[in-house]
Order: C-alpha cells, then structure tokens, then sequence
C-alpha cells in the first residue's frame, strides 16, 4: 500500500470513530402526529345558534410540525369539567389543505354552528353550556379536549313578526305585538332591543331598549322611539330580543334571533310647532312710533329661526323680514298713525320647513 493510501484509509478509519461516537442512547421512536389541542377556542351565541371558532393546531404534541389533520369533534356538556367528548354533538371533516406552518403569525381559523336544542335550553335555563373540541389525526386519534368555553343556558324569546317603523316630525317610531311566553326563570329578565344601521357606514347602533314586563301571557302592543339619527340619511333597523340575569361574577346576557329590516329615508318635510302666545304692543308718544311683537320660543331642536307677517285690512299679508329672526321677538317700525295691523309668525327649521303661522294678534296705531 503506499503511503498515500495508508493516509487515506486512516483518514477515514478515524471519522467512522468519531461518527460512532456521536450516537448516544438508542434511536428515537417516529412521531405518532398527535395534533395539540386548541387553546383558543371562542364561542358566541345568537338565539338558540353557538358559533364556535378555534385555531388550527399547526404543532404535534411532541413538537412536530403537523403534517395533516384528521377530523375535528365537537363537544357539548352541560357539566364545566368535562373531562371527555362523549358523543359529539358535530364533526367538521379533516381540512382540504395541511395547516400553515407552525411559525405563521395567523394558523388558520376554523369554524362550526351549533343549535341548541329547547330541551336543554329548559333542562338548565339558569345556567351554561360548556362547549370544547377533539382535533383528531390521520388515523382519528386524539389526545384530548381544547380549552372549554361557555354561553348562558337561558332561554331567549322569539323576535317580532310585526315589527314596524315610521318616520315623523320628532323621530321614527316603532310599533309591534310583544309576547312574553317564556320558560325562563324568575331570574331572567327580558327585554326588546332595537338596532339601527346606518346604510353609508354599515355601523350598527343600539337605538332604544325597552323592558318587557313579565310574568304575562297577554301579547299587547309596545311603542318605541329613536330620535337620535341625522335627517337626510338612510336606516335600516331591526329589533331582537334579550334575556338577562344577574350572576355573582355579573349580569350575562343572550340575543335571540333578529326580525326583518324595515328600511327608512330619513327626509325631513316636517316643520317645527306653530308659535304661539303671539302678542303686539304699540309704543309712539314722543318717539317714532312701533309695534313690539312677543311669543312663546319654539323648542324644536333643529330651529333656525322665524319669519314674521303683517296685514292691515283685508290686504295680503306680506313677510316684514329679509332674514330669519332668531329670538322670540320683533319690533315693527314701519308703522302708520290711524292703521290697525294684524300680525303672525311662522317657525322655520335648517332644513326650510316652515310651519303653519300662527293666531293673529292685532295692534291699532293711533
């Protein structure tokens, strides 16, 4: 052999040792791909509908990036320590896609609706329905439950069939038949909720909210009003229901489901109340004379102002100013001596409405 052989066959003599002494322990054994169970499971409930979201698991138990995913169960209890699924109420199949990896800043969402049944509504109304999920392999296995998370038990009260809305001078109006039928507690309260949504923005808004007396079981007619929107502008509202009771950690509440929109253009072509009180007083020894006109203020919120009218005679009456007045008050110094005026104000509001005028008062200029 000559030298440079030997060189190498030492060479690699030496790294087989070294390699052979890397090795310590036996082997591990492969991954079983147990996906680790969510930590993040949310739920909400809307009636009697729970939509459930959670987190794709996107490690193994034994720190793995997970490869693919089996099935998901979903489990439903009335008992807050549930230790097992037993018999899912649901199953959402294995995703179309192997999850993002472990180190994405956003593992992809999943979601399942539940619908409780009113038997278990009834069974437990004053308390929860704990909810949590299997997310299984492959080969359906599992390591156990997600976090658990929980929504009231209560009932909820079916929403209006006959809600309606109607635009007037001083706000919309609602009308609809209430019925409080209801298996609920004497702790739980109800209430209706009218929602507005404001059709350029998409942005919902609590409009009124009224207690609903119970214990009855007589339906009769509820009234409510919004007088918070801005004219011009267009609404769709809805009402629902709400269930409430106070607990020692708070007061929980549900929404039931919500009844059809009814759309309303919020176009102003109501004027503001007619004044009234109007009085005239005449004033003229040694001065120039005039005629002095008061009244009660109109309170409507979106007043602008006033217009006043003057007669004598049988004559039309014209209009004394060129601009709105702004206080509940006029002097009238185009007056002549052995003439009686007869006088009237209207109320305008920003939008040009203007009211009907007021009773005449009449005034003698001697």
């Amino acid at each position: 052999m000559t030298p440079v052989s030997l060189r190498l066959f030492a060479i690699s003599t030496l790294s087989a040792l070294l390699s052979s002494c890397a090795q310590t322990g036996p082997p591990l054994p492969p991954s079983l791909a147990l996906p680790k169970p969510p930590s993040d499971l949310r739920a909400v409930r809307k009636g009697n509908q729970v939509t459930l979201t959670w987190s794709e698991p996107t490690r193994t138990t034994d720190r793995q990036t997970v490869r693919s995913l089996g099935p998901t169960r979903i489990c439903r209890s009335l008992d807050n320590d549930a230790k097992e699924c037993g018999t899912p109420v649901g199953e959402l199949p294995a995703p179309p896609s192997a999850p993002t990896s472990a180190s994405s800043t956003q593992p992809p969402s999943r979601t399942f609706t539940d619908t409780l049944p009113a038997a278990l509504e009834e069974q437990n109304p004053a308390g929860d329905v704990t909810y949590s999920v299997e997310v299984l392999n492959r080969d359906h296995r599992g390591v156990g439950l997600s976090n658990r998370t929980t929504v009231p038990a209560m009932p909820t009260l079916p929403p209006p069939k006959d809600f309606h809305a109607e635009i007037t001078g001083s706000g919309v109006e609602f009308t609809w038949t209430s019925t409080a039928e209801t298996s609920a507690p004497p702790s739980v309260q109800h209430r209706y909720r009218i929602y507005r949504r404001d059709e350029s923005t998409g942005k919902d808004t609590i409009a009124s909210e009224i207690l609903i007396p119970i214990p009855t079981s007589e339906t009769g007619i509820m009234r409510a009003q919004d007088s918070n929107f801005e004219w011009e502008k267009t609404y769709a509202y809805r009402i629902t229901s709400l269930s409430t009771e106070s607990r020692p950690s708070g007061e929980v509440q549900v929404e039931g489901d919500d009844s059809s929109t009814v759309r309303i253009v919020a176009h102003d072509i109501f004027p503001p109340a007619v004044p009234s009180g109007l009085q005239a007083v005449y004033s003229g020894e040694g001065q120039k004379p005039f005629v002095d006109l008061i009244w009660a203020p109109v309170i409507d919120a979106d007043l602008a102002g006033y217009n006043i009218y003057r007669r004598d005679g049988d004559n039309t009456a014209t209009k004394l100013n060129s601009e709105l007045v702004k206080p509940p008050s006029y002097r009238d110094s185009a007056v002549a001596s052995g003439k009686t005026y007869f006088y009237s104000v209207s109320a305008v509001d920003v939008r040009g409405n203007e009211s009907a005028r007021s009773e005449e008062a009449s005034e003698s200029a001697p």
